[in-house]
């Protein structure tokens, strides 16, 4: 599973105008995340640790306490168990999401076209 086609992983829409293509490894999930103008991820937090590059767009992103606008490009860590937010601004944008330990939530959406080592031809 070194390389991943995107365009071969169904979207999961998680709310109205939120998608998500999650493939994952044994401890690391990439999340390609697309969301539309006027949506929200609300406040949450999770146990995973979570980092990502927001790559086209401008968002609003709140981490603990701190809240920014953050344009394509802009790096951050969420630690786990910390309270987030994050709502496009301006226009949709597109976000790429790495999580660890894998979000189990997701998981089980996901990786069904990824064949195991027992069905892969070596």
């Amino acid at each position: 599973m070194p390389f991943i086609d995107l365009s071969q992983i169904q979207r999961l829409e998680l709310a109205p105008g939120i998608h998500i293509r999650a493939p994952f490894g044994q401890n690391l999930m990439l999340s390609y995340l697309e969301m539309e103008e006027g949506t929200v991820v609300p406040t949450h937090s999770h146990p995973h640790e979570q980092g990502g590059i927001l790559l086209s767009g401008r968002m609003e992103l709140t981490i603990g306490d701190e809240t920014r606008v953050v344009e394509a490009g802009s790096l951050f860590i969420i630690p786990p168990n910390t309270p987030h937010r994050a709502a496009p601004v301006g226009g949709p944008i597109a976000l790429l999401d790495c999580f660890s330990p894998v979000r189990e939530d997701y998981a089980k959406h996901f990786n069904r076209y990824v064949p195991t080592a027992t069905q892969r031809k070596e």
